[in-house]
């Protein structure tokens, strides 16, 4: 197919000169001088075999053959405008985002009304995954991960750190909640795939010998609905707490906390990075952040 084609950079000189019949103008309108036009013409019908323009001195006007060939060209090239202008238009006004399912559900979705809301010209897509992001083939254009990071060469700015510490439902044990460490001994205990309950026990020095009972998960969103109903007690993020802590929904239970060893990470390719939604987006959950019970927890913005 390659080898059919003509010479691409002939393309836009003929249509021009096609169309205004001038290689003057068509070079006025290409910014490129007239001399550069008439070089492209000649090669596309060296290339074509056949003359596309009569020459008359200055003027030239158009074959038969350069007619119908300009017809076509005009066509293909409109087409390709109006293909790469929906593009455009696809990415400034809609933002896709990766997110994991526990920061989508718990923190992400009850808020993106006001993003939404402050930028209505930009319709919002959330992508809730734990795989990691293809963002070409999905058109993501930022990522929040979880991890260790950074990723290269993508585009990395970590924002949040994120603590530790267990929690239960007001009315488990009948609302007689342990008081101390050292009396989980023998509770229901929740775990998870991403499981720190034994870094947190050696933290509140309890020695745990034997294995704990209680259900797992591999999502903390079902351990926490889980500790919310009563069925034990989580260890959980600061970040994605805020509701249930102040609805009351789930109570700390102790102050002891460890931190942990994976942080929160905006994550894009390198042409969407600096877009103004993007950014617009990342200023948005660092307000967000800000102005809850997680502010503690935030990284610096990086300047510039």
């Amino acid at each position: 197919m390659a080898r059919r084609l003509p010479p691409l950079s002939t393309l836009r000189p003929f249509e021009a000169a096609a169309r205004l019949e001038s290689f003057s103008r068509a070079a006025e309108e290409l910014h490129l001088t007239h001399g550069a036009v008439s070089h492209q013409v000649r090669a596309l019908e060296e290339h074509l075999g056949t003359p596309l323009f009569a020459r008359h001195g200055k003027r030239v006007t158009l074959t038969g053959a350069g007619r119908t060939f300009a017809e076509r060209v005009r066509a293909a090239l409109d087409e390709i405008a109006q293909a790469a202008e929906g593009l455009r238009a696809r990415r400034e006004d809609r933002l896709t985002v990766s997110v994991l399912p526990s920061f989508a559900s718990r923190w992400l979705m009850p808020r993106l009304i006001r993003f939404m809301d402050a930028n209505p010209g930009i319709a919002v897509n959330v992508n809730a995954t734990t795989s990691l992001a293809d963002f070409q083939a999905d058109e993501i254009d930022i990522a929040i991960r979880f991890g260790v990071g950074p990723w290269p060469p993508l585009v990395c700015e970590r924002f949040m750190v994120d603590e530790y510490f267990p929690v239960a439902s007001p009315k488990l044990y009948r609302g007689k909640l342990p008081r101390k460490p050292a009396d989980l001994a023998g509770a229901l205990i929740i775990r998870e795939e991403r499981d720190l309950w034994d870094q947190w026990f050696k933290a509140a020095g309890v020695a745990q010998d034997a294995p704990v009972a209680g259900p797992s998960f591999n999502d903390s969103t079902f351990a926490l609905q889980a500790a919310a109903r009563g069925e034990g007690i989580a260890l959980a993020r600061l970040s994605i707490l805020g509701e249930d802590l102040e609805r009351g929904t789930l109570k700390r239970l102790f102050k002891v906390s460890i931190p942990s060893p994976t942080t929160y990470w905006f994550v894009s390719p390198r042409e969407t990075a600096s877009m103004p939604k993007v950014k617009l987006f990342r200023q948005w959950v660092r307000a967000e952040l800000a102005a809850g019970p997680a502010k503690a927890l935030l990284q610096p913005a990086p300047k510039g």
